[in-house]
């Protein structure tokens, strides 16, 4: 993590150059890969595989090669192409002035996700990220390699003096101190619905606190010192937007972990600034984080700058823009929303997007585009298809940072989930080509992969594990050892 220094130009760079040291890369200077591509055009993307379903999706992730052997061993030749991806959603550290390159790397892998729908969103977000795609090529048309290298020229000290305000800022968030004598804590009157079935959503008001890594909620605020109709602990569940911004919808709802299976609330909240400081509490507490961590103001402005984006702007300054436009609408969404609108009209709702982003410089809108991508329901679930021990039918297994989920293949509705920090140990008997993992509480459960080797799911659990070990000492050596040990298995 440690900056390093464009050996040409002396400007810093990301330490993503040293992957290209004996490459003909880094003679032409590598800030070329800080670049985006152009727009492909809407036929290439219309003949790109688009998965259309949670089994498709599995096939995807079957490709991945195996990280504890050479490419030679895995049968690469010499001219074969391959994919350069991040394969574990959890990204430190990212910083505009000298990260440009991975910033940039990650933009095209949200964008692809998002354009070849790898990703759900809605039609409202797939617009947003139109609009970011059309001003970030704007940009990137706009800017010569000399503006970028102007753009972040900064001298040694100047680095070195952001790296340390890094580490001191990172380093905030672990005095316990801090934490155990000022925990904040939001209380408010919200709605809340339990789905039932057969019974259409109505939502009652409730007086909520939200306290730590809890909510719990009272028939009215002067009943606050009695006992709660129901307290909700929200460490390890899942956190999905439920947003309609056009329609003023400002929704939260919580997939709780309990004994067999997911206990579901939805939580409706009145405007946009009481939705962004409960869903952000909402998004620490399920990491096991109380409002007293540094990430809960950072995390509220990016919610409410995600909702501005949102937000529809005047028909006149999109009409003139119109008149000039110079954009082919169907290059920046994906082939299934293009089919749905005539170009004019989408070309229209993409510049009215567009009036929110205008004034963003490039590396902060591929930042915004990555924090979007981010934010939505299913970022940085991985799926599989598998067979449960016992089980007579095919699931999916969504993989992601911190926890394991079965889901149904047929409906896509989650049936159980695991996290990792219950987990006691995981094995794989190499000869069924089996992974069976031990929980607390005498839990255990064993599957077979269907849709890629068991060496693949394997090293996705090793490495979210070794991932979580990282600490917020900036210039931690990376334990190539620990890493091996945990993804690469007793083949």
């Amino acid at each position: 993590m440690t900056p390093t220094y464009d050996p040409i130009n002396g400007t810093p760079a990301s330490s993503t150059m040293t992957w290209f040291s004996d490459s003909p890369l880094t003679e032409q200077n590598c800030s070329i890969l800080a670049f985006s591509q152009p727009p492909q055009s809407p036929e290439a993307l219309a003949d790109m595989y688009q998965p259309r379903s949670l089994v498709d999706k599995a096939k995807l992730n079957a490709g991945w090669l195996d990280s504890s052997r050479s490419l030679m061993e895995q049968g690469i030749q010499e001219d074969e192409q391959l994919l350069l991806r991040f394969k574990y959603y959890t990204f430190f550290d990212l910083n505009p002035k000298y990260d440009a390159v991975r910033i940039n790397q990650l933009y095209e892998q949200a964008r692809w996700a998002i354009l070849l729908e790898e990703i759900d969103c809605t039609e409202e977000e797939m617009l947003i990220f139109a609009a970011l795609q059309y001003h970030i090529s704007k940009l990137s048309l706009s800017t010569e390699i000399q503006d970028f290298t102007n753009e972040s020229e900064v001298d040694e000290v100047e680095a070195a003096l952001s790296n340390l305000e890094v580490t001191l800022e990172g380093g905030k968030a672990d005095n316990t101190l801090e934490d155990i004598t000022d925990i904040p804590k939001l209380a408010d009157n919200l709605r809340l619905f339990r789905p039932k079935k057969l019974i259409l959503k109505a939502f009652k008001q409730y007086w909520f606190v939200f306290k730590d890594t809890s909510i719990a909620y009272f028939k009215n605020k002067e009943l606050e010192q009695g006992e709660p109709v129901e307290k909700l602990n929200l460490r390890g569940c899942e956190v999905v937007p439920d947003v309609n911004v056009a329609g003023r919808k400002f929704g939260i709802k919580l997939l709780i972990p309990v004994a067999d299976g997911m206990n579901e609330v939805y939580l409706r909240c009145d405007h946009e600034s009481q939705y962004a400081q409960w869903m952000a509490a909402c998004i620490l507490a399920s990491k096991g984080k109380t409002m007293a961590d540094s990430s809960y103001q950072p995390e509220v402005l990016n919610i409410l700058s995600f909702l501005r984006m949102k937000n529809r702007n005047s028909a006149s300054q999109v009409a003139s823009g119109l008149e000039n436009m110079d954009m082919n609408p169907e290059c920046f969404v994906s082939p299934r929303c293009a089919k749905k609108h005539k170009s004019k009209q989408l070309a229209a709702r993409i510049l009215e997007a567009h009036q929110n982003v205008a004034q963003m410089p490039l590396v902060e809108a591929k930042l915004q585009f990555i924090q979007a991508w981010q934010s939505l329901p299913e970022f940085g679930l991985t799926y599989y298809l598998v067979r449960f021990k016992g089980s007579k039918k095919d699931d999916i297994l969504g993989v992601s940072y911190n926890r394991l989920i079965r889901i149904d293949a047929a409906t896509g509705i989650p049936i159980t989930t695991w996290r990792f920090t219950n987990m006691k140990q995981w094995n794989v008997n190499w000869e069924i080509r089996q992974v069976a993992i031990e929980f607390d509480q005498n839990v255990s459960i064993a599957f077979t992969c269907l849709s890629a080797d068991c060496k693949v799911v394997h090293e996705y659990i090793g490495g979210y594990i070794f991932l979580s070990t990282r600490s917020k000492d900036q210039n931690e050596t990376l334990d190539e050892d620990l890493f091996h040990k945990l993804t690469g298995g007793q083949e």
